[in-house]
């Protein structure tokens, strides 16, 4: 038998640590369960059978409801982001951005939510912002194994948020 105080925490025989909320802040992780078929109306990506999928057609009353990388596209609140520094980038830009752009379109053919929102060129790096942290990964490993150099990935599971650091040596 628990007994509930005043306070809200629970005494008794009940674990106090159930009052624990989420662990992982993601502001864009849909709060409700999609109506099959749901039409994101930006990119016509569809929900169906649990997962966003591209179709070539869905039925004229189907939901319509924004996906995660359509708002966080319009939001600017990218999930993961790619800094590629060093005397390659300045080398082999061109090259890097062509690989990161194949990456993409393997990607977002199976995963319509892992896309690339923009590329900022600076003087001195590249920041890629992505919609995914997993399309993030990938790019970092692709550069690291096509142009050498190093990478290293920091994760903060509580902000669901990804940075992905490459740099050449020279």
């Amino acid at each position: 038998m628990k007994t509930i105080k005043a306070n809200g925490f629970t005494s008794g025989s009940a674990r106090a640590d159930r009052l624990i909320q989420e662990r992982n802040h993601n502001p864009y992780k849909m709060r409700h369960k999609l109506a099959e078929p749901t039409v994101c109306p930006d990119c016509n990506a569809v929900f169906q059978a649990g997962r966003w999928h591209w179709a070539k057609n869905w039925p004229l009353d189907a939901h319509r409801e924004t996906c995660e990388a359509c708002r966080r596209t319009k939001d600017h609140y990218p999930a993961a982001e790619v800094t590629l520094k060093g005397g390659a980038v300045r080398l082999h830009k061109a090259e890097m951005l062509n690989l990161a752009r194949n990456l993409e379109k393997l990607e977002i053919a199976e995963h319509p939510l892992h896309r690339i929102m923009k590329i900022e060129e600076r003087p001195n790096r590249v920041v890629i912002s992505t919609t995914d942290l997993h399309l993030a990964r990938r790019i970092g490993q692709a550069i690291c194994h096509a142009h050498k150099g190093k990478v290293n990935w920091q994760y903060s599971k509580e902000s669901c948020f990804a940075r992905v650091n490459w740099s050449s040596e020279d």
